[in-house]
């Protein structure tokens, strides 16, 4: 079986570091042991090459075989349907994955992505705008806390939807964000525990730090 390749940033600034978003496909991988390896690109590259990869210029994509896939979302499915120990097969527990692997892009990212940020910027200033984000964001919080307080696991066992609303859940914990939902924060906790994230976590950092 010839080798997945996975291709990010050569580099980026230190404040996004541990929080690509080809951590989550370094995490799948990791969890399923499927082959693969890492290629870097020029951080400010948007070289015709790369947009026919993935055309907003943004990464992760990976490569495997003849086909080029983009989004973490639609890349974790396709490794999830390579993998059962990513995604059970079963009609109920394949569909459960996937609904909620849709609820983390679709529920979730639309709220802490735009909340995130104003973080980054360190901007603090409260508009109408600014206090829609906060209760839209709390809001989502509120309903996935819910969940998380009755079971370990999205989909019944761990899952491509965990990877992924583990790391949604993990950047908004960044900010503190989650010290009112405890069950959120201890799934936080139980996921990031998992070797295969330590893994991916540290091969991360030291694939960026290469660069400095």
């Amino acid at each position: 079986m010839a080798d997945i390749v996975l291709t990010t940033f050569n580099w980026v600034p230190a404040f996004p570091r541990g929080y690509v978003r080809d951590l989550r496909i370094r995490w799948a991988l990791e969890e399923a042991e499927l082959p693969y390896h890492v290629e870097g690109m020029a951080f400010t590259a948007d070289s015709k090459e790369h947009l026919s990869h993935q055309p907003f210029g943004q990464v992760p994509w990976i490569t495997d075989g003849d086909l080029s896939i983009f989004e973490s979302g639609a890349i974790l499915l396709h490794l999830g349907e390579k993998s059962e120990t990513l995604m059970s097969q079963n009609p109920v527990g394949r569909s459960e994955t996937i609904q909620w692997l849709i609820a983390g892009l679709n529920s979730m990212e639309m709220a802490s992505v735009p909340w995130s940020l104003y973080k980054f910027a360190d901007d603090e200033t409260m508009s109408p705008g600014r206090e829609h984000l906060e209760r839209f964001l709390g809001s989502r919080l509120q309903h996935l806390e819910a969940v998380l307080a009755k079971r370990d696991w999205l989909a019944g066992r761990f899952s491509i939807a965990d990877i992924l609303m583990c790391d949604i859940l993990r950047l908004i914990d960044r900010f503190d964000a989650l010290d009112a939902h405890p069950a959120c924060r201890n799934y936080v906790e139980r996921s990031t525990a998992r070797p295969a994230f330590a893994k991916a976590h540290q091969d991360q950092l030291a694939h960026f730090a290469k660069a400095d």
